[in-house]
């Protein structure tokens, strides 16, 4: 995939974003946290602990934890498989998708800050990155 603007732009978007979750009241959530939480909202489901695990190509027990944390912050939740009760489904919540939803603010905030920096001229621009 192919990210718009240049590699500097999208790392500092990257780094407002996080930056922003840092300080904000919300919940402090690792990268791989983070990266479950997002498979579970953006990608088709359903999701099982093995497919997580499968999908960002990390154990399972590691997987678990992750859904530890996201549950005890009702960001998702785990539930028996009606159909194989061996098998553990990962639901959306309603705080979850709050969550992303802010996300996504605090990102378009992000590229509008970075579209911005794009504007000054070339001799400021070396400046702006040191900061």
């Amino acid at each position: 995939m192919t990210l718009p603007g240049n590699p500097d732009q999208n790392i500092g978007i990257l780094r407002e974003t996080i930056v922003a979750l840092v300080r904000s009241d919300g919940p402090d959530l690792s990268a791989r946290q983070l990266a479950v939480l997002l498979t579970v909202y953006l990608s088709e489901g359903p999701h099982t602990v093995r497919g997580l695990a499968a999908d960002l190509n990390v154990s399972k027990p590691a997987i678990t934890r992750a859904l530890d944390r996201l549950g005890e912050l009702d960001l998702a939740r785990r539930k028996v498989d009606p159909a194989d009760r061996r098998s553990v489904l990962v639901q959306r919540t309603p705080k979850g998708t709050t969550f992303l939803e802010d996300l996504r603010g605090v990102m378009t905030e992000a590229a509008k800050g970075a579209a911005e920096a794009k504007l000054l001229s070339a001799p400021e621009q070396p400046a702006l990155r040191a900061v």
